[in-house]
């Protein structure tokens, strides 16, 4: 018997699902849990690929652990929760080559690029739809200065490790991003208030002028009720 699952790292529970997938067959789900969650929780935080297969005569249970998606592992490499939904505009984090590096080494192997230096062009890839920069600089950039061996000895030699005054650096840069970025989210803030605000204004003067016109309507009539009585009155004082 073999089940496929994308799982969050260390942390498998119990749930309907699994009961449907391994209570008819009689395996332990407890006993499947414990191993998936010992064999995951070096990716804590992480939805994790596994795929667990279980001799049915025996019931012994084998986990097999695969990378997770590259997205997942550029997010704890960065520590940011979420990719950016407005990537054009609005940037998440700054990453170093060397930490491509790193997510590439250990997504490769679950990977079908033929060597390390097209692994770090994938990743690359992800960092467009997830709003991060590289180095600085956007996504596309980088892939063009991969091509250009601009990073080649660090991918050579598998470097991982960021060097802290290189960090710092990338980390003020990425700094006034993040200010630059708040000032221009402030200004769209007020530019709409402004607008919302200009449309009340347009519409408030309509409601006196409507008054106004109603109350003319009723002039007329009220003028109308009074002669009667003004005729009647002016009958008298000739009798």
């Amino acid at each position: 018997m073999q089940v496929k699952l994308l799982i969050d790292g260390g942390d498998m529970q119990p749930g309907p699902a699994l009961s449907q997938k391994f209570g008819p067959a009689g395996i332990n789900i407890g006993m499947v849990i414990q191993k998936v969650n010992d064999a995951t929780k070096n990716f804590k935080g992480m939805k994790v690929p596994v795929e667990i297969d279980i001799d049915m005569a025996t019931k012994e249970i084998d986990v097999k652990v695969f990378s997770p998606p590259v997205a997942e592992l550029l997010k704890k490499e960065l520590g940011i929760e979420k990719g950016s939904g407005l990537q054009k505009k609005t940037k998440v984090a700054n990453a170093s080559i060397e930490q491509i590096i790193s997510v590439s080494k250990t997504k490769l192997p679950n990977m079908l690029s033929k060597n390390l230096k097209a692994a770090v062009k994938s990743v690359v890839g992800s960092c467009i739809t997830l709003g991060i920069l590289i180095e600085n600089k956007s996504p596309k950039e980088i892939e063009k200065e991969i091509d250009n061996g601009i990073f080649d000895r660090e991918i050579n030699e598998e470097i991982t490790v960021t060097p802290a005054e290189k960090k710092a650096q990338l980390d003020e840069y990425f700094a006034k991003v993040l200010a630059e970025q708040e000032k221009i989210k402030q200004q769209e803030e007020a530019a709409k208030a402004a607008e919302e605000a200009a449309k009340a204004a347009t519409a408030v003067p309509g409601a006196p002028a409507a008054a106004a016109t109603e109350g003319e309507t009723k002039t007329p009539v009220a003028e109308a009720e009074k002669k009667p009585e003004e005729a009647k009155k002016e009958k008298k004082e000739k009798k």
